[in-house]
């Protein structure tokens, strides 16, 4: 066992480069949500078509805070090129017109799983504790030292291996989805490798001391939890569903209208 180096103040001493991108590639290795057992079984063909759209419904709550997110880490870059660079991603995301971006490409593949988007926009799908986890994330980039925003971020070190396998998943056990709304997955594997690498990049020049490295490690270990968090979501909202298929789903869509419309009318009125 290495012995942790100390300096004369009894601080320990910061990793070396290697040492500290170690840890924190350690960190997606052991605790990325690709080994959540909805992910597994995603890839494995075992999903249902109503839980294959709550999932993309769902998720796509945390799509739309991507840009939300990256325009608070972009607000604490000081130096211009560094936001040029982070700009980026936000354009990825949003496009730079109508019709253009990752957003629009992920309403794209619900509309081939047969969603509305219009429904996804509206989040009328999106369970509490997907909101919960999205909204925590938010909040950590907003008031977080930037580089523990960014090291967050870092899950993208796995995302392309991710995608390429969500491509071939998707291309063997769910033909029913027309091929052309996998184009946010293809998209991604490039986008995903750079944005991590340049991610990486920044946070091994910022986080010098030994509690920077631990706090960047931390804020990475706390995104991997919410993505995770909010799978388990998806994934406990689904029992009714296996075996449910479409049925399922579409009884679902008229509980949540009886109760928006038959509730307001038994009680009175309000919010």
């Amino acid at each position: 066992m290495t012995a942790t180096r100390v300096h004369a103040d009894g601080a320990a001493a910061p990793w070396t480069t290697t040492e500290f991108t170690g840890r924190l590639r350690a960190v997606t290795a052991a605790r990325y949500h690709d080994r959540h057992p909805f992910n597994l079984r995603m890839h494995q063909g075992e999903l249902t078509p109503a839980e294959l759209r709550r999932w993309i419904a769902n998720r796509f709550h945390y799509q739309r805070h991507i840009p939300v997110k990256d325009a608070l880490i972009l607000a604490g870059l000081e130096r211009p090129a560094l936001r040029r660079a982070w700009l980026r991603r936000i354009r990825d995301h949003d496009g730079t017109a109508e019709g253009e971006g990752g957003i629009e490409r992920w309403l794209r593949l619900g509309e081939a799983a047969g969603l509305d988007r219009g429904e996804l926009w509206d989040a009328s799908r999106v369970l509490p504790g997907v909101r919960l986890a999205v909204d925590g994330y938010v909040n950590f980039c907003r008031l977080s030292p930037v580089v523990e925003a960014v090291a967050a971020s870092l899950t993208e070190l796995s995302a392309p291996d991710l995608m390429r396998t969500r491509i071939a998943a998707f291309a063997t056990h769910y033909p029913w989805i027309d091929p052309a709304g996998l184009a946010y997955f293809r998209t991604r594997v490039g986008q995903g490798a750079r944005d991590g690498e340049e991610a990486l990049a920044l946070v091994l020049e910022r986080a010098r001391t030994r509690e920077q490295q631990e706090r960047a490690v931390a804020a990475l270990a706390y995104k991997c939890d919410v993505l995770w968090a909010l799978l388990d979501a998806v994934d406990a909202a689904g029992d009714g569903d296996r075996g449910g298929g479409a049925a399922a789903d579409a009884e679902r869509t008229r509980a949540r209208g009886r109760a928006a419309g038959g509730g307001r009318a038994a009680g009175g009125g309000g919010p």
